[in-house]
């Protein structure tokens, strides 16, 4: 295992020295490559469309490649609103943090979690299933589900030759969200994703090393391999950024992390979550 060592460094480090195709090429000796794992391995986030809208059929593919993911006890927690209306995606890209691809792309997608329908059934069968829908561990079965179901659909388009982006901003202001797409109680928006034909190829991002993400038996608690690990990485990701802005930038992971943590934001979540029916038990 020792002589490979130096080929998943390269792999590592790829993003910073040579194109995507030939970085998936350094996994060949490891694994039997094919297109799906090609296309996974080429994602990097779009935040320039084309304009140029999407098909039904392509609108349909994806929707049912995300109903494909696996869901908990065939509970299928979630439900997908597509946006077309371009008022509508106005104000939802002015809600998201004023982030233009949430209005200008092929087709916006909003991902939920979703106990609608699920309260319809107990109602339908005769059965008492609020206080299983309100529990902690239904909340995160919901979340679970909308989570899986979304990165199948991101999967699906970017193999059609799509890009994506997820947009997290939308919980700056779920209320107006929920508002604006008629969503009802036991619903709650959890992300969008901007699809659509790329007007840009940015580099992806380098990731995590390898060794500090997988751990094999048991959690490594070693602090101080944590710590030479997220060094090495802070070397990598400032080399990236420093390529990536012609200098202008030498930003660290660590310190990128920190800043963002330190801030505090979204924090009436709890008490929307449990307004809408969540989390209550």
């Amino acid at each position: 295992m020792e002589g490979k060592e130096p080929i998943r460094c390269m792999a590592l480090s790829f993003l910073l020295s040579c194109s995507q195709k030939e970085a998936v090429g350094l996994f060949k000796e490891d694994i039997v490559m094919n297109q799906v794992i090609e296309t996974i391995l080429q994602h990097r986030s779009i935040r320039r469309f084309e304009d140029r809208p999407l098909t039904d059929e392509q609108i349909r593919t994806i929707v049912e490649c995300a109903q494909a993911a696996s869901t908990s006890s065939y509970v299928q927690a979630y439900s997908i609103i597509g946006v077309k209306d371009p008022e509508k995606k106005r104000k939802l890209a002015e809600l998201a943090g004023n982030q233009s691809y949430v209005e200008r792309n092929g087709h916006f997608f909003v991902f939920c979690a979703d106990f609608h329908r699920h309260e319809l059934i107990g109602e339908l069968e005769g059965k008492d299933v609020l206080p299983s829908l309100e529990s902690t561990e239904k909340f995160m079965v919901a979340l679970i589900d909308t989570a899986l179901a979304a990165q199948n659909a991101a999967i699906a388009a970017e193999s059609m030759g799509l890009g994506i982006c997820y947009i997290g901003g939308l919980r700056n202001n779920l209320p107006e969200v929920c508002q604006l797409l008629n969503i009802p109680k036991r619903v709650i928006p959890l992300f969008g994703l901007a699809v659509g034909y790329p007007a840009q190829t940015p580099d992806p991002k380098p990731r995590l090393p390898f060794e500090h993400v997988y751990h094999e038996d048991e959690y490594n608690q070693d602090r101080a391999r944590f710590l030479e690990q997220l060094q090495r990485y802070n070397e990598t990701v400032s080399a990236y950024y420093e390529q990536r802005t012609n200098g202008r930038r030498r930003d660290t992971w660590t310190g990128q992390m920190a800043d963002t943590l330190s801030r505090q934001v979204r924090m009436y979540m709890k008490e929307f979550v449990e307004g809408k029916g969540f989390n209550l038990r």
